[in-house]
């Protein structure tokens, strides 16, 4: 049998030792046997003397100077060699030891003494930081004591918090002689939610500019126990579009606060372009009045470009005027693109004429043609000019603005009830076609909702989240913005480079959003190297270029130190990458996310009312519950360290209850166990509790895998993969999680026809790859190929990928073993 990936098996042969740059230009060696390409495995740093490792460390690889036992065994040598001069190594240690001096052996105490006294900054190596940090930590036990904390709530700013403050008003009146503060009392205001959703609700409504027309008769009507989820907001009627829109005297927003900034890529020494609330306002109206023109009210119309403001106005331009929304990816290959178009019926589609990216055109229109008939409204990528020569029937953004003229300049929202349909998402389920998702008017109360609670976006902050409206995050950050009273950023451009970096610093982020790879990306170039980002408050990242300045005149240092919320989502996060990214902010907190596209929101997320740990999610989000189920499908007790698939209690505000191509039911409930008296809806990921109460999120119980953010099937990738070669007779998908934590990686096994294992699986590789990026998506890579003589299988012949998953597993910690 053959396990090749070229990379990895080039660097295994390169680097038995690995060879790490430092700051001077020299090279220090480190002994790290380990493939790049691997899932992480424990550090094989040698305990120092009359101390144990840790028993579960994380990969320390790349550090240029060796961790110590503990803080207080670091030496003025260890912050040389981290990258400091013998002038200032002197200093920072004088520092670093009055901090932590009368700490004692509390781990957590001196991380926290460090950085109150910001001992480390910013403008320092990494290394330095992983120097203390893994100093600090080097005996703590975290199979018996949890994830080391990285980040403690104030007494006193977590009362200044969202949540903090709406506890600290009502908190005695609901919880009684129990409530004694935001931080104390969490768990018990938290249960209050899940067990009070009306009350809860009630107060959150009070902070988000949400206009009823019509008000809802109750918030929770859980009578029809044939609905699972509950009828929510009955008899409300609104127009979700017109709330983002409107001045909101409670959140101090007027007709001239800005709305959005941004910037195109390849401009970032001029300011950020501005968009007050009344010039969005005033053309999401001239939109709506053009396609009023063309279209009947309901109508599907997709959009599949770039989010831009273009975007972004069309978008709530299609929902005030009582159309539907089609979400596509830009990334899609036309197969995909015309997928969806059929299956949501979609009557028109806008879309750009190429994607900028790193400097560079790529195609978008030639696609959408490719893909769809549909008739196509083409925007150009920069300027007023088209770049191509729209077909028969389609038309160009400036046409189509053209039919707008000689209508008011006002227009009317079409209102409708809380549960009718504004967009349309799709979801990989284990079918191989994408499940047809509806998001209700309900769905972008809830994502706000939480954004305000875990992110606490507050009114004047200014967000940025990287995403795009064919996938969640871009519906949940435009709602989260506008019904928050905050400012939405948007970079016209590649994420991955320098201009994304130094557009987070002058545009004055508070709240950035990110996934783990963008965050790989970031920290593997230095692209953050004389920014300053701490005006970022928090840092959200859902469960990705190195651009040289070498050649450019010096920069003027740029500021990244007040970012206020630093949050990532999409996939698992490593935690030296996140250890990197908070740095760079004075450790401001990372709050992780996870959900999913049908529960317009996230279910498990970090709390900025609780110590943050990097990796680890603090616990449901609010108003929402769910128990850990064991193999025979019954809850584990809600205080048991313990490892399951995750039951979602099924009153669950903002969640679907129906989908547009399949049996609702049967995706979500068939099956589930009955907790207290209603049916769990399942969600298909498999999380752990840890002793403290963190939760870690291990993977997904069924066949569908994620891939640097973007969920898929296993289904979908063998239908591409199996006619890659003529000489395959079928394929199998299935995705590692690397021990270390990180993104997950793809692997393909394949059997033969001829039922050898002799086929070059270095040539099999790149056809996947090929076929992957032609046929479904060119942002998945394909980690590792192995031939197999035979797939394992049960009675009825169903392919047990599970199976695979773990010999595989286990084959690739074997050889990291050697």
């Amino acid at each position: 049998m053959q396990f090749v990936d070229p990379e990895t098996d080039r660097w295994w042969y390169k680097h038995a030792c690995q060879w790490t740059p430092c700051p001077d230009g020299a090279f220090r060696q480190s002994r790290a046997f380990s493939l790049r390409c691997r899932p992480r495995q424990t550090s094989q740093v040698p305990a120092p003397r009359g101390r144990r490792r840790a028993s579960e460390q994380p990969s320390r690889r790349g550090m240029a100077a060796t961790a110590r036992g503990r803080v207080g065994e670091i030496r003025a040598g260890d912050v040389e060699a981290a990258g400091l001069t013998a002038a200032d190594a002197g200093a920072f240690l004088a520092a670093l030891r009055s901090a932590t001096g009368k700490c004692g052996a509390d781990a957590a105490a001196a991380w926290a003494a460090v950085v109150a006294a910001g001992v480390l900054r910013p403008d320092h190596p990494h290394a330095l930081h992983q120097l203390v940090y893994y100093s600090v930590y080097a005996g703590w036990d975290r199979a018996q004591r949890d994830p080391p904390p990285y980040w403690f709530p104030s007494p006193t700013d977590c009362k200044q918090t969202n949540l903090g403050r709406v506890m600290e008003e009502n908190g005695p009146k609901l919880l009684g002689a129990s409530y004694k503060d935001p931080i104390s009392s969490f768990g018990l205001f938290h249960e209050f939610s899940v067990q009070n959703q009306e009350v809860y609700w009630k107060l959150v409504l009070k902070e988000l500019s949400i206009k009823f027309v019509r008000e809802p008769k109750t918030i929770l009507d859980a009578s029809d126990k044939s609905m699972k989820g509950g009828s929510w907001f009955p008899g409300a009627v609104l127009n979700i579009a017109e709330c983002c829109l409107l001045p909101w005297p409670s959140q101090n927003r007027t007709d001239d606060s800005m709305a959005i900034v941004w910037r195109d890529e390849g401009f970032g020494d001029y300011p950020v372009n501005r968009m007050s609330l009344k010039e969005l306002r005033t053309q999401v109206m001239t939109v709506a009045n053009a396609l009023d023109t063309m279209f009947r009210k309901g109508d599907r119309i997709a959009i599949d470009m770039p989010m831009t403001c273009n975007a972004v106005i069309v978008y709530l331009a299609i929902i005030l005027g009582g159309f539907v929304v089609v979400g596509i990816a830009d990334s899609f290959a036309p197969q995909e693109i015309g997928n969806r178009m059929r299956v949501a019926k979609a009557k028109a589609i806008f879309t750009q004429d190429f994607i900028i990216r790193g400097g560079k055109k790529f195609p978008l229109y030639s696609r959408v043609m490719e893909g769809t008939s549909a008739k196509t409204i083409v925007i150009p990528a920069t300027g007023d000019s088209l770049g191509v020569t729209p077909r028969n029937g389609d038309m160009s953004w400036k046409d189509f603005l053209s039919r707008a003229a000689g209508r008011s300049s006002m227009y009317s929202p079409v209102y409708q009830s809380a549960d009718a349909l504004i967009n349309i998402l799709f979801s990989s389920g284990t079918t191989g076609e994408p499940k047809v998702i509806p998001w209700t008017q309900l769905c972008p109360i809830r994502c706000a909702a939480d954004t305000w609670a875990h992110l606490d976006l507050r009114p004047k902050d200014v967000d940025l989240w990287p995403t795009n409206l064919g996938w969640v995050m871009g519906p949940i950050q435009i709602f989260s913005c506008f019904l928050n009273g905050a400012t939405l950023a948007l970079y016209h451009g590649s994420p991955l480079g320098r201009g994304f970096c130094k557009f987070v610093q002058d545009a004055r982020v508070s709240v950035l959003g990110s996934v783990p790879s963008l965050v790989k990306s970031w920290k593997a170039g230095n692209l953050t190297k004389g920014l300053d980002w701490t005006k970022i408050r928090q840092v959200a990242t859902y469960t990705v270029r190195k651009h040289s300045t070498s050649s450019q005149a010096p920069l003027k240092k740029l500021n990244f130190y007040n970012r206020r919320v630093l949050a990532t989502t999409g996939e698992a996060s490593d935690i030296d990458d996140n250890l990197w990214l908070s740095s760079r902010t004075c450790y401001k907190p990372i709050v992780e996310c996870c959900g999913g596209t049908e529960l317009a929101s996230s279910y498990i997320q970090g709390r900025l009312l609780q110590p943050q740990a990097f990796g680890a999610f603090s616990g449901p989000s609010m108003s929402t519950g769910f128990v850990i189920l064991d193999e025979q499908g019954n809850p584990y007790p809600d205080d048991l360290p313990c490892s399951g698939e995750v039951g979602l209690f099924p009153l669950y505000f903002g969640a679907t209850n129906r989908l547009l191509n399949a049996d609702h039911d049967k995706v979500y409930f068939d099956g589930m166990p009955i907790y207290r008296g209603r049916q769990l809806r399942r969600h298909g990921d498999i999380i752990q509790r840890t002793v403290g109460g963190y939760y870690i999120v291990q993977g997904r119980a069924d066949d569908t895998m994620n891939l640097g953010g973007i969920k898929t099937s296993s289904v979908e990738i063998e239908r591409v993969c199996n006619g890659a070669d003529e000489g395959l007779l079928e394929t199998a998908a299935v995705s590692i999680k690397p021990s270390g934590g990180g993104p997950e990686q793809l692997a393909i096994l394949a059997v033969l026809k001829d039922g050898s294992t002799t086929c070059d699986a270095n040539l099999l590789k790149s056809k996947f790859q090929r076929a992957i990026q032609k046929n479904l998506n060119p942002l998945f890579k394909v980690s590792y190929v192995k031939i197999v003589p035979e797939f394992p299988r049960t009675a009825s012949n169903k392919l047990l990928r599970r199976v695979l998953r773990d010999q595989l597993k286990q084959e690739l910690a074997n050889r990291s073993k050697l």
